[in-house]
């Protein structure tokens, strides 16, 4: 089992240098798949995307280890997972690899985390906080496993060439499930503003 460092706590800890290093990996990202081509490219955004993936658990996981969480982290986390989907669907839609009736699948998970990040602020203006739940967590790894294979799913064409279109579908259930879990948020928010306009 891991065992914290004995020091001073601080926002400057590792869970959050590893939430900082994945926000420095999002503009690496799309300049991996903007400037360079074919497989290389690929398999390059590829490893970028995952290492960035594995520290979205690992952060939260030795944060609550060595019991170093921090409002700090608590909101920089969001913020870096957001900016990772959000960088990762608009260069597959980009480059075509989301593309037709598939681009709403993706519009419905960017406007998702976008209605999301408005709903959880103004939430927090009347101290109310929405838990996080099995469901939500499904749809993040179903939604990291959709963009991961469609980031891999061109380069591997020839050794798996369905892979791309499992990452659409996965897509798909992704963004079903962001609607049904962005509607606790949805309905939470409406519940409040209704009472505090003496509804």
């Amino acid at each position: 089992m891991l065992t914290a460092p004995q020091r001073p706590r601080s926002d400057i800890n590792l869970p959050n240098a590893l939430t900082l290093g994945r926000i420095a990996a999002v503009p690496v990202f799309v300049l991996v798949l903007y400037f360079l081509d074919g497989a290389v490219a690929r398999w390059a955004a590829f490893a970028i995307f995952l290492f960035a993936s594995f520290t979205d658990w690992l952060d939260g996981h030795l944060a609550r280890t060595w019991q170093q969480q921090s409002r700090f982290g608590a909101m920089l986390d969001p913020i870096a997972d957001k900016l990772l989907v959000a960088a990762a669907l608009l260069m597959l839609v980009a480059d075509r690899t989301i593309a037709g009736p598939h681009v709403f699948a993706a519009l419905i998970i960017l406007s998702r985390e976008i209605l999301v990040s408005g709903l959880r602020e103004f939430l927090a203006t009347l101290n109310v906080r929405v838990t996080v739940t099995t469901l939500a967590k499904w749809k993040t790894a179903i939604q990291m496993l959709a963009i991961g294979l469609l980031i891999a799913g061109p380069a591997a064409a020839t050794q798996l060439p369905l892979l791309t279109e499992v990452g659409v579908g996965l897509l798909w259930i992704a963004a079903l499930l962001t609607l049904w879990t962005g509607s606790d948020y949805f309905r939470a928010a409406i519940h409040h503003a209704s009472n505090d306009n003496g509804s």
